[in-house]
């Protein structure tokens, strides 16, 4: 069985995935099942008003299950993602709400490019694998031992590059071209700028 199925039947089955994103070791369950979700933030002891990102592992996959992003914000996605990048989008019909934390109007989404995992068909809910308020992780083994002990899989993909996703705010991109970096990370921002500054 592959990676990309032994994933898939985990988060169907409720459980909690360690997995190699595109940038550090990630952990991953079912975004709408709040069991699954509050046990993922437990085990990193992270606040559950603190939000997290909608994973896809394509981009196509993403713009069907947001058919509210417009047209300008769908043909910079398609430029920026696959990626290191989170993009903090517009929810207005506040879609995965358990991911959202505090504030429903807005959606993390990313898109990481990860050949393990290229055949998975289901968005997940992801947070580093890590300890609250402890640095990401670049290899397995760094990934605490309680968060790997207690995970339903862990899969090792070996050494990562270890610099987290850059987040890049689009909420106000279809309107105005307004847009920013909520986090520095793996994507230069002139790489980013390039791309949103297009006329």
């Amino acid at each position: 069985m592959s990676h990309s199925e032994d994933f898939e039947r985990c988060i169907a089955a409720g459980g909690v995935a360690v997995f190699p994103a595109d940038t550090v070791y990630g952990l991953a369950c079912d975004p709408n099942d709040a069991a699954a979700v509050e046990r993922l933030y437990a085990l990193k002891g992270r606040p559950p008003s603190k939000p997290a990102a909608v994973m896809f592992f394509d981009i196509d996959s993403a713009l069907a299950t947001l058919p509210e992003v417009g047209p300008r914000v769908r043909g910079v996605l398609g430029r920026l993602l696959p990626g290191p990048l989170t993009v903090l989008l517009p929810n207005p019909s506040e879609r995965f709400p358990l991911a959202c934390g505090p504030a429903p109007a807005t959606l993390g989404v990313r898109v990481p490019h990860v050949e393990a995992l290229a055949g998975v068909t289901v968005p997940v809910l992801q947070s580093s694998a890590n300890l609250a308020g402890y640095p990401d992780t670049s290899r397995l083994e760094d990934v605490p031992e309680t968060i790997r002990a207690a995970a339903d899989l862990v899969i090792d993909g070996g050494d990562l590059p270890g610099t987290p996703s850059t987040v890049v705010d689009l909420r106000r991109y279809e309107e105005s071209g307004q847009w920013g970096v909520a986090r520095t990370g793996a994507v230069p921002y002139m790489e980013i700028a390039g791309i949103l500054n297009v006329k």
